[in-house]
């Protein structure tokens, strides 16, 4: 099984690049616990969608230190990786999004695969269930969102954006994208669109199970948009987009698998000291071993 981990983002809100900020109790990188997570679930092969500069370093860096049984992949999400025949001549401050990220990977994932963003850390039995959904995967239709309580996903530190799951059963119908939301004494609202909410809604904090399927759909979209955007220097492919598309087309189904963890992420530079005392909790409560490695 593989793990898919987005580590190409700017960190433009916790002032520098968050995905290799010393948050564990020995200096490990928070990616490092979902990644000890995940291979303790069964998972054996990790790839990392990272910036070019910072490609050669992850390599060694993780190569030296991942049991020897679990293979490494780490890819660079660049702007000039575009789909055969297109192009694009103009200058961009970001890379392409989320879902492009996802779609670096193609040439390396044959089979169903995991997403999370590696600035985030998901809980160690949300890989389990990832896992056994995997396993039980009925066809490459399947999808699986891991999702987690609203309540349980906000900062102390400002509003954060959350995309809010909307659903039949335990099928995912879509996933409404709030971008300010915020915890206010008792009171969790969107004060973007006044929208209020109880705090027991299932959210998307991107841990998704996909199918290689997604891959010819992502360049397909990402086709129409290099075509069509009125301005593709700004804008991005997003992957929750791509997917819900895909269930809007009947080329997926996709399962909420309640999370059964706690979730925490490091948005600000204000939110570091939580996750620094987390971790440094859960391994002195014997959950992880110390050092990790």
């Amino acid at each position: 099984m593989t793990l898919l981990l987005m580590a190409a983002g700017r960190g433009s809100r916790y002032g520098k690049l968050k995905q290799f900020d010393d948050l564990g109790p020995n200096g490990e990188f928070l990616m490092e616990f979902s990644i000890y997570d995940a291979i303790a679930n069964g998972f054996n092969h990790i790839v990392v969608i990272t910036q070019k500069d910072n490609v050669g370093f992850l390599q060694e860096y993780l190569g030296s230190r991942l049991p020897g049984h679990v293979s490494l992949d780490v890819l660079a999400q660049e702007l000039t990786d575009l789909p055969a025949g297109t192009q694009f001549a103009g200058e961009r401050p970001k890379p392409w999004g989320t879902a492009h990220a996802v779609w670096t990977a193609r040439n390396v994932i044959t089979n169903p695969f995991a997403v999370i963003n590696a600035d985030d850390y998901y809980g160690q039995p949300a890989y389990a269930r990832a896992a056994s959904f995997i396993s039980g995967a009925s066809s490459g239709a399947s999808f699986g969102l891991v999702a987690y309580t609203l309540e349980d996903t906000l900062s102390p530190h400002g509003s954060v954006s959350r995309g809010v799951c909307s659903q039949d059963g335990n099928r995912l119908q879509s996933v409404d994208e709030r971008t300010e939301i915020i915890r206010e004494g008792n009171r969790v609202h969107d004060a973007d669109s006044g929208l209020e909410f109880t705090g027991k809604e299932l959210v998307s904090m991107n841990f998704w199970v996909c199918q290689p399927s997604i891959f010819p759909k992502i360049e397909s979209d990402f086709r129409a948009f290099l075509q069509h955007a009125a301005d593709p220097t700004k804008g991005e492919i997003y992957l929750p987009f791509v997917i819900q598309d895909m269930l809007r087309q009947g080329m997926a189904e996709v399962e909420v698998i309640p999370s059964g963890s706690d979730w925490f992420g490091v948005t600000y530079a204000a939110d570091k000291d939580l996750a620094v005392s987390t971790l440094k909790s859960l391994t002195q409560g014997g959950k992880y071993p110390s050092p990790l490695w």
